[in-house]
């Protein structure tokens, strides 16, 4: 594949998550995400909230043996999702599912994933891990993004816009029952908008 058609499309990707308002991972978030991998080396991926396909791309372009799996529920960012796939070239390597993630079907997935990657609603992250953490290989890892909420999660619930107190409170339940959760190893980086690493033991 050529690089330039490559870098073509993330562009393209970045320009229309601007203007659409479309949030997709920052510099910083993918960059680490992309870094931690490269030290884990899985071989099968399966990311829980695809947007418009950039970190499905990045992780695709980072670890060139791998293929990932990725669901999106939105129509439009589905619709989008699957033309800036198939422009990056990695149309054979990353497989799209259009479903809600709390109600697809496991049967349709891999029936093991070495690396999972949470990054969709958040008030629902323990939800997500609950029923997929079943997918995922023993030594495998969970990555959740945003769990810094863009610094939300560091004050008082009480100054938190009420309509994201909900989210927030979910929020901080998950990433303490996860670092108490003796079946993982669990960290928090600060990287991007806050990584929760979560390996299975």
């Amino acid at each position: 594949m050529v690089n330039n058609q490559l870098s073509t499309t993330l562009q393209a990707i970045q320009d229309y998550a601007v203007a659409y308002h479309v949030p997709i991972m920052e510099n910083q978030g993918i960059g680490e995400l992309i870094e931690l991998l490269k030290v884990q080396q899985p071989e099968k991926i399966l990311e829980i909230g695809a947007a418009i396909g950039f970190s499905a791309i990045k992780m695709t372009e980072a670890l060139p043996t791998s293929t990932v799996d990725t669901v999106e529920r939105d129509d439009s960012r589905y619709q989008k999702a699957l033309e800036f796939i198939a422009q990056s070239g990695f149309g054979e390597r990353i497989r799209i599912f259009h479903a809600d993630a709390l109600e697809l079907s496991l049967d349709v997935l891999k029936p093991e994933y070495d690396a999972i990657f949470i990054d969709a609603a958040k008030g629902q992250y323990e939800r997500f891990f609950d029923k997929y953490e079943a997918l995922l290989a023993k030594g495998g890892i969970i990555y959740c993004d945003n769990m810094a909420m863009h610094g939300l999660s560091d004050i008082p619930l009480s100054e938190v816009p009420r309509r994201k107190r909900t989210m927030i409170r979910n929020l901080a339940t998950f990433k303490e029952h996860m670092l108490n959760d003796p079946r993982y190893d669990t960290e928090l980086l600060s990287s991007g908008d806050g990584i929760m690493i979560c390996r299975k033991k």
